[in-house]
């Protein structure tokens, strides 16, 4: 049995990601650098759109990908390294056409502090064009399954 108190979630039941920091991750301050979040947020993103069963082979066939248009980070604390953290993710908006949303929570295991919060907005593009695109039927129907009410949208 564990005293841990349990992770206080922005929204429920997360995709989660644990996340071991390293060294290598650390920048000058001795604190995981933002870059190294942003890559955290794509490894997420990707797991979670496995997960949901948009894989890579389903991009190919479609030739379609969402791809990022924004994202916004709000650093609450560090991260040092040898802390272990656990992100969560949700798609929290989609508009059955074209653009989707993500909304991203990230957690310090020790104390269950929140050290992150992101949003990303993301568009449906052609992959051999590069251009906006309309979503096809097999993205649309499971990002529609997936998406959680109550987060951050378009």
């Amino acid at each position: 049995m564990t005293d841990q108190k349990p992770i206080q979630w922005d929204l429920p039941n997360p995709f989660t990601f644990e996340i071991q920091v390293v060294e290598a991750d650390t920048d000058e301050l001795g604190h995981a650098n933002n870059v190294i979040y942003v890559r955290w947020l794509e490894d997420i993103s990707w797991a979670h759109v496995n997960e949901l069963g948009i894989n890579w082979e389903m991009h190919e066939a479609t030739g379609k990908a969402m791809a990022i248009t924004r994202t916004e980070i709000d650093y609450l604390a560090s991260a040092n390294a040898g802390d272990r953290l656990l992100m969560g993710t949700w798609v929290t908006g989609f508009d059955g056409r074209f653009r989707s949303a993500r909304q991203f929570q990230l957690v310090r295991l020790t104390d269950r502090k929140t050290l992150m919060r992101a949003v990303s907005t993301h568009a449906c593009v052609d992959m051999k064009s590069q251009r906006p695109s309309r979503v096809p039927k097999e993205f649309a129907d499971i990002m529609k399954a997936a998406t959680v009410t109550g987060g951050k949208s378009l």
